[in-house]
């Protein structure tokens, strides 16, 4: 029989390197980094571990299971990328510590107002920004409430929070979530919210899903974020959400056109918090022992022929 080949782009610990191997026991593992990878290598793997470019998959015959290092999957969704014999599946579940953290501290800045004064301290000007807002009992909803959504919730449920989350399908309301709706409820639940958080993929189902109307529809004191995907969000409607005063504030680490252009107005409009789409990616150094974790037991379970964990679903992008 010939050997399985996985490669894998994820940079693993010396512990997590020795885990794949003992699972793995009989195959070919060969080790490269996003920067060095290269097309031959893809082609050859019949297992790969990591967010290789798309391109250089170009319908591999050879491709039998694409462990995602990311819980977005829309880069692979495309034509002529994943062959139809080929798994795909996501590192759900690997990034709600980091992303719930970022969204919490963000947050909690704007509602202090400590990026204003930030900004001042640059201009060395000592001015007095005026009224704040609470960081408890604040009402949260949440669109889109996976791992990341309901990381965050716990969070927020610390400071006396109630949480209003919203998925695709209605089912048990998970512990740290005081309501759970769908998406067709977003609009009569808006105004209840004084932090609206989304964490929405990008779907063709959920471009656009905040527009104009649904910031006029949000308390003029409520704080919009983003860390989900930046096309969830009608931009110009957003710019000019925070520029009238429609909304409080918003904080995002994604946004539509990314990278943002230099050019763009949104960087210079005071009541944004923009970060470059870095909430996830390795920057907490657990993160990678959570993606390891997930891709160790998956190879183990392909190989050995059970039920893999977070098979993606090509029909909508989410996991099944």
């Amino acid at each position: 029989m010939t050997k399985k080949k996985i490669l894998t782009v994820v940079p693993m610990s010396d512990t997590y390197k020795e885990k794949l191997r003992e699972v793995s026991e009989g195959c070919d593992i060969r080790y490269s980094s996003y920067e060095d990878v290269d097309r031959e290598m893809v082609q050859e793997a019949n297992i790969i571990i990591g967010n290789v470019p798309a391109w250089m998959i170009g319908m591999s015959k050879n491709l039998e299971l694409l462990q995602l290092n990311s819980s977005g999957t829309d880069a692979y969704m495309g034509v002529n990328i994943l062959n139809d014999n080929t798994i795909m599946t996501s590192a759900t579940g690997a990034y709600g510590k980091a992303v719930g953290e970022h969204l919490f501290a963000v947050l909690m800045s704007i509602q202090k107002k400590l990026h204003v004064y930030r900004d001042n301290q640059n201009r060395c000007d000592w001015s007095d920004e005026g009224q704040v807002l609470s960081l408890t009992g604040n009402t949260v909803l949440i669109a889109g409430l996976g791992d990341i959504g309901l990381s965050f919730a716990k969070l927020m449920k610390g400071l006396d929070s109630y949480v209003i989350g919203i998925k695709r399908r209605k089912g048990e309301c998970p512990e740290g979530v005081d309501e759970l709706h769908t998406m067709e409820e977003l609009d009569e639940l808006l105004p209840k919210a004084d932090v609206v958080v989304s964490i929405l993929p990008n779907t063709p189902v959920t471009r656009g899903v905040f527009g104009k109307q649904q910031f006029r529809t949000m308390k003029k004191t409520a704080v919009f974020l983003n860390a989900g995907r930046g096309n969830a969000v009608d931009t110009e409607a957003l710019c000019n959400a925070l520029i009238t005063g429609e909304i409080y504030a918003a904080g995002l680490d994604v946004t539509d056109p990314e990278p943002l252009p230099q050019e763009h107005r949104l960087w210079n409009i005071k009541n944004a918090v923009i970060t470059p789409h870095i909430s996830g990616d390795f920057h907490l150094p657990q993160t990678l022992d959570f993606i390891a974790d997930i891709a160790v037991e998956n190879v183990r379970r392909y190989l050995s022929g059970e039920e893999l964990l977070h098979v993606v679903d090509f029909q909508t992008g989410y996991c099944k």
